[in-house]
């Protein structure tokens, strides 16, 4: 039998697995690292040279201390008289926000595997003609359904955070590619000291049995990019699966419409120097359907984002707009 974190032996030839939070076993990927501790990673910042940051030009980096691990979380809300959870003396709020655009076939899946302490779900949808918003509802009684102003996930994004009322707010996917019942461990890194978990799929404990040779190779790039543009020391870029104090969104507003909103926001977390703590991740494949990324396409908006972002006269970010509307 093999433990949380390990893989699973299998006849030659055969895909490895690892068990991952909730005790589901996924296929792992031949790309993906071949290491399975799950303790979160502290990103430590180069202390050499100097980058722009919206605090002013040509601050120095500074180096944050690493951190050995951190303690479980432990979460108790109560229900107030209108209905909504509220959080105990000293236990944070969770928001989870889910951008969304016809996965009415994954959100079932998704929604159930969300913890039970969770204080509210919100989730953008994109004009969907699936029935997404209804089969949340009905899945989801509680979840609140915000419109779109724009188009794409940045957009949604943005919508989304901006009506989150909890403490903290956490990005998470509906094709079901992320792992809800991980929210866990973000809210630990958050509690810990960190201003932002960034999930990873390239730390101890993380992985992806869905990442291709040619996405993997893009991203190793990009990364590298930006850690040499930036200061910064990161493992993995785009991916979506994070989470940040909601104090936060004023230093990292998004105002992209596209994929490359992961990207954007590492960015403007490592200018505004906040600190981050990278939480291993693994990305699973898609339920059903069909993804709306283009390798090429969005790759180039990437790396259009991480130039532009580079040579940007530095100014205090503003909050994001108000959703179209909340229903």
């Amino acid at each position: 039998m093999a433990w949380f974190g390990e893989r699973e032996v299998r006849p030659k030839g055969e895909a490895e697995a690892v068990q991952t939070v909730g005790g589901s076993w996924n296929e792992v990927s031949r790309l993906a690292p071949a290491r399975w501790s799950c303790a979160p990673r502290e990103v430590v910042r180069r202390t050499k040279g100097k980058f722009p940051s919206d605090d002013g030009p040509g601050v120095e980096a500074r180096s944050v201390p690493e951190r050995a691990g951190s303690t479980p979380v432990a979460a108790a809300y109560t229900t107030s008289n209108n209905g909504n959870e509220e959080a105990s003396v000293g236990m944070p709020r969770v928001s989870v926000v889910i951008p969304a655009i016809n996965e009415a076939r994954n959100l079932p899946h998704v929604l159930a595997d969300l913890p039970a302490d969770v204080f509210e779900v919100v989730l953008v949808d994109g004009r969907s003609t699936d029935g997404t918003a209804e089969v949340a509802r009905a899945h989801y009684p509680a979840v609140r359904i915000v419109g779109q102003s724009g188009r794409g996930k940045g957009d949604a994004l943005a919508s989304g955070f901006a009506a989150a009322r909890g403490d903290i707010i956490v990005m998470l996917d509906a094709d079901g590619s992320a792992d809800p019942a991980e929210i866990p461990r973000f809210v630990d890194a958050l509690k810990g000291g960190a201003d932002f978990a960034k999930g990873s799929r390239f730390v101890d404990g993380g992985g992806s049995s869905d990442i291709t040779i040619l996405r993997s190779v893009g991203n190793r790039f990009l990364v590298g990019l930006v850690n040499v543009l930036y200061r910064t020391e990161y493992s993995d870029l785009c991916y979506g699966y994070n989470a940040f104090w909601s104090r936060c969104l004023q230093r990292i507003n998004v105002d992209c419409n596209g994929f490359e909103v992961e990207t954007l926001i590492n960015i403007r977390v490592a200018k505004a120097r906040l600190r981050v703590t990278e939480v291993p991740s693994f990305e699973r494949d898609r339920l059903f359907g069909e993804s709306n990324l283009r390798t090429f396409r969005d790759g180039f908006r990437v790396l259009r984002t991480i130039l532009r972002e580079r040579f940007r006269q530095p100014a205090v970010i503003e909050a994001a707009n108000a959703p179209a509307g909340i229903q």
